[in-house]
């Protein structure tokens, strides 16, 4: 596990792994978030069952943020050949790229996927002209099953009659998202205004009704409707809720001044993870951003913060925010986001995915060593990280109280040599200690042929 799934490995190394006998072997690289995906993509053709699942399902490390996918033309291959019960997974790992072109790439099963997993509305006439008319009977079925869904969802008659009396995920899709008649609003309006509260198909008095429900969770849904008129804005600009004011806020019809006369609050929650799969075309012009950047408003920022093309002057600009979010977000996201606002998040934000900043270009690695004796066990780990930490501080890092630290530090290659070999029969660092780059070849060589005479070193 050490070898073939934690950690990079060289290309001989990759070469023995993927040829190794072993299916188990082979399935823990299917799974290491550290390798090339070009070289994971060569268990694509595995005959064993136990690998080609792994290799369908997205690795994840806990010091890394998103590991790269595997190339588009092995995401073919496995839809192409792979046990419908390994697919289950496998949307999650599709790139945006190769989703837009599924419908008409010239594998039948990857159409058919693509079907699945675009609304029918989204497609081009002439897309859905060429699906309905496919050469490939399971392209055409569902083609046919897509748009009779779809055509159902925008017919009021069909969704009254598709919709369950009891509550259920059916009833609260269709009051989301159907087109409702008016009967189906008034049966609805006292039953479940929350599910309705957000549906582009609800009259304007309805809207006015649902602004000045007593339900403050509905009220804050309709503060999100961008045909939300002026009247409504105004009332709710001064809801007695906080959560609806905030909610009203951010409603892309109001001016900053606007917004500056709302009492809102924007509470730093810990909770600002967001690593978005943008691709470069689908991104928003960065001058689009500029007004976000500008905004008085922190979430407004949060979301300019979020976008990896943001002008070099904006993450200037962002990178002293007074806002936490918007500077972690920032952090999380762009390339160019600089060392000190990196290891500045790092130190003042506590929330999750909080050791994926380390993991970014540009976080520093220099200095780090200062941090060895900090109350905190996470910053403690970042001494870890400096390639000049001191092998006595390493040493005293292996007894630290937290796990995390000193399953770091055994792995150090700065930990004196008698330390590593003490620890090579620790029953939790052991593993960690064997994996130490620093490791004598001897040794190495003495713990294989252990191992493969059964021994426990």
């Amino acid at each position: 596990m050490v070898l073939a799934r934690d950690r990079v490995l060289p290309g001989p190394v990759v070469d023995a792994v993927v040829s190794h006998p072993d299916p188990r072997t082979r399935s823990l690289f299917a799974r290491n978030p550290y390798a090339d995906p070009e070289q994971r993509a060569r268990l694509v053709d595995d005959p064993h069952y136990l690998v080609r699942g792994h290799l369908a399902r997205e690795p994840r490390a806990d010091d890394i943020c998103l590991p790269p996918p595997l190339p588009d033309r092995t995401i073919v291959r496995i839809i192409e050949t792979y046990e419908s019960d390994h697919l289950w997974e496998l949307n999650r790992l599709i790139s945006p790229g190769l989703q837009r072109a599924m419908t008409a790439h010239p594998s039948a099963k990857v159409r058919c996927m693509g079907i699945g997993r675009l609304s029918w509305d989204s497609l081009t006439p002439g897309v859905r002209d060429a699906l309905l008319a496919d050469p490939d009977p399971d392209v055409r079925a569902a083609a046919g099953s897509s748009r009779g869904w779809y055509e159902r969802l925008r017919d009021p008659d069909a969704v009254r009659e598709d919709l369950p009396a009891q509550n259920c995920h059916a009833r609260t899709h269709l009051l989301m998202y159907g087109t409702l008649a008016p009967d189906v609003v008034a049966e609805a309006l006292p039953q479940n205004p929350r599910l309705i509260a957000a549906n582009d198909s609800i009259p304007p008095e309805t809207v006015a009704l649902l602004a000045a429900h007593p339900d403050p969770e509905v009220r804050a849904r309709v503060a999100e409707r961008p045909d939300l008129g002026p009247s409504e804005r105004r009332a709710l600009a001064v809801d007695p809720d906080p959560e609806v004011r905030l909610a009203l806020s951010v409603h892309p019809a109001l001016s900053e001044t606007e917004r500056a006369a709302i009492d809102y609050e924007v509470e730093q929650d810990d909770a600002y993870s967001h690593f978005p799969s943008y691709e470069p075309e689908l991104l928003p012009d960065p001058e689009e951003s500029r007004p976000l950047a500008l905004s008085a408003h922190p979430l407004l920022r949060r979301r300019a913060a979020s976008r990896p093309n943001l002008p070099a002057d904006l993450v200037a600009l962002l990178a002293d925010d007074p806002d936490l979010g918007v500077r972690v977000l920032l952090g999380q996201n762009h390339p160019d986001a600089p060392a000190a606002l990196l290891l500045r998040c790092f130190l003042e934000y506590t929330g999750r995915d909080r050791w994926h900043l380390t993991g970014h270009g540009n976080f520093p690695r220099a200095g780090l060593a200062r941090f060895a004796g900090d109350e905190d066990p996470a910053v403690r780990r970042l001494a870890l990280l400096d390639p000049e930490v001191r092998a006595d501080t390493a040493d005293r890092l292996t007894r630290d109280p937290d796990p995390q630290v000193r399953a770091d530090a055994a792995r150090h290659p700065r930990l004196p040599q008698d330390r590593i070999a003490a620890l090579l029969d620790d029953p939790e660092l052991g593993h960690r200690a064997a994996a130490n780059p620093a490791l004598p070849a001897a040794t190495m060589y003495e713990l294989i042929a252990a191992h493969a005479h059964g021994g426990h070193r």
